[in-house]
């Protein structure tokens, strides 16, 4: 199984914009760990635009 390249380029600017990661520090990251990351980017930013 390949992993799309167009999701890993999404995925790490995602979480570098988020978290001012460098791009060799999120691609270090197994294809797990950086969807943990981006799930929780994404609720911490519901949850602000909810205003909690």
């Amino acid at each position: 199984m390949t992993y799309a390249p167009a999701r890993l380029y999404e995925e790490v600017a995602y979480i570098a914009y988020y978290f001012h990661w460098q791009r060799e520090d999120v691609l270090d990251l197994t294809h797990h760990e950086r969807g943990q990351w981006v799930r929780e980017i994404a609720r911490l930013n519901t949850r602000v635009g909810e205003g909690g």
